[in-house]
């Protein structure tokens, strides 16, 4: 039998097997080589195309491990029989994807000229990269068979033990490093913990509050209730009046308002938390790490001896977005449940990025990164509210809690909230408005004022007279 195969020596992007073995698919969905049909030897093909046995031999074998032929001991090589395949021609074509599911590609070009007053960023610019790669090769240095190996389902216990140290210092948390969860970012770890208890069970967040956390709540099988706020953070009169199973809230830095909770109001949650049953308290700790002008303050949980309260931080904020290293601290009966529940769990960090930062606070680079930025971020977030206030004058309030990467600022404006989102497009000016967080779909009391969310932490000395500069084109003029 001769294969009418063609062979394209000049073609550099296949190489020679490859052109052999596509040919012989083709023929083989398009029937042009019947089920059961012998093929050439190897010897007899190569001969045949003029090309060495090796490359026969490649093709036959892919074409074996594909499944289009088969091999008889000491007879050869023979065609399957594909059944109820698809034709040569439906095979060949592209089927069409949906347009509402297409990404536009993003490029650097498409950045130039913005200015962002995000509070999701962070400044990249005097990350000490060298330090943190020299961590690196520590860990790749010290942890070879842990890094071939699938991690403990709730972190390597050698990180887990340097964060309880870290949080127990900066923070005052009181934990064992058994009680450490590592994962990606806060809402995987939340949802672990939402699939561990029963359905249908109340859960309240603070309005208003994360969005994204919101929607992720509604998702499940779990009622949610946003709660209102006073001038001391959430109100615990609206807590006790729905008395949810679960409470998740930023006593620190409240987000987005920037409240800060006091000891009283601390005290209050503690005492209703522990007067009902089942019931947890989440104290997401986002960014308290920045305080400027005075000490931290210490955290919920170290305020806690019922075991009532879930800690959670991150090290997005504190060194990079993209890091993704969050983690949670259980309660031992929330512990043992997890256990139970997530034994067979794969830890969803990057092993080797856990193991850097071990060797990244442990060698004190992570303490001196802090301070570093904690001295950056106060310069800068000085300038933005001096300029802001020389610009605006009396048409603007702002709201000045010196903690955190971001702060709010009320501004008198005719324009309505969808006018600023447009005009700040066109400005380019990377800017959230307060209405972004607001959980309940209410209709929004303006008169004449708006309140935006202001971000620092990514923005430049240098950029901000002009960011200012552009906030005000936007609000003020006609």
């Amino acid at each position: 039998m001769m294969m009418l195969i063609k062979v394209d020596r000049d073609n550099t992007g296949k190489h020679i097997y490859q052109q052999i073995y596509l040919e012989m698919k083709k023929s083989i969905l398009a029937n042009k080589l019947a089920p059961g049909e012998k093929l050439p030897s190897k010897r007899k093909l190569a001969q045949e195309l003029g090309v060495s046995n090796n490359s026969v031999t490649n093709a036959y074998e892919q074409l074996l491990a594909e499944g289009y032929i088969y091999t008889v001991e000491r007879k050869g090589y023979y065609v399957e029989d594909i059944k109820q395949f698809m034709s040569l021609q439906e095979f060949s074509m592209r089927p069409d994807f949906p347009d509402d599911l297409k990404e536009k590609e993003t490029y650097e070009d498409d950045k130039e000229g913005w200015i962002s007053l995000s509070h999701m960023s962070t400044d990249l610019s005097i990350f000490p990269f060298k330090a943190w790669m020299k961590c690196e090769r520590m860990a790749i240095k010290h942890h070879k068979k842990e890094l071939s190996e699938i991690s403990h389902p709730q972190g390597p216990y050698l990180v887990r033990q340097t964060i309880a140290r870290l949080i127990a210092v900066s923070r005052g948390v009181v934990c064992e490093p058994e009680q450490v969860i590592i994962g990606p970012g806060t809402q995987p770890l939340l949802w672990q913990i939402m699939n561990m208890l029963p359905s249908g069970i109340t859960t309240a967040i603070e309005n208003p509050g994360y969005s994204r956390l919101y929607q992720q709540l509604k998702d499940t099988n779990h009622q949610v209730a946003p709660i209102s706020l006073d001038d001391k953070g959430i109100d615990v009169k609206e807590v006790k009046e729905l008395n949810p199973n679960l409470l998740i809230i930023t006593p620190s830095h409240q987000f987005p308002t920037g409240i800060i909770m006091p000891i009283s109001k601390r005290m209050e949650l503690l005492n209703w938390a522990v007067n009902q049953e089942n019931t947890y308290i989440i104290e997401d700790d986002y960014d308290s790490e920045f305080k400027y002008g005075t000490d931290n303050i210490p955290s919920l949980q170290s305020l806690d001896r019922h075991q009532r309260v879930i800690y959670t931080g991150t090290f997005s904020k504190t060194m990079m977005p993209g890091l993704r290293v969050s983690y949670f601290v259980l309660p031992p009966a929330l512990l043992r449940e997890y256990r139970r529940k997530y034994s067979s769990w794969i830890q969803g960090s990057n092993v080797l990025s856990l193991y850097t930062l071990h060797y990244f606070i442990e060698t004190g680079e992570y303490a001196k990164h802090i301070k570093r930025m904690n001295n950056s971020y106060e310069e800068k977030r000085e300038l933005l509210v001096e300029e802001l206030k020389r610009k605006f004058k009396k048409d603007i309030h702002i709201k000045d809690i010196r903690a955190g990467l971001h702060f709010l600022a009320e501004f008198k404006t005719n324009k309505t909230y969808e006018e600023v989102a447009q005009l700040a497009k066109n400005k380019k000016l990377e800017l959230y408005p307060l209405t972004r967080f607001m959980l309940k779909e209410e209709q929004v009391d303006r008169g004449n004022k708006i309140v935006l969310v202001l971000g620092f932490a990514n923005i430049s000395r240098e950029e901000i007279p002009e960011a200012v500069e552009r906030l005000y084109e936007i609000l003020k003029e006609d």
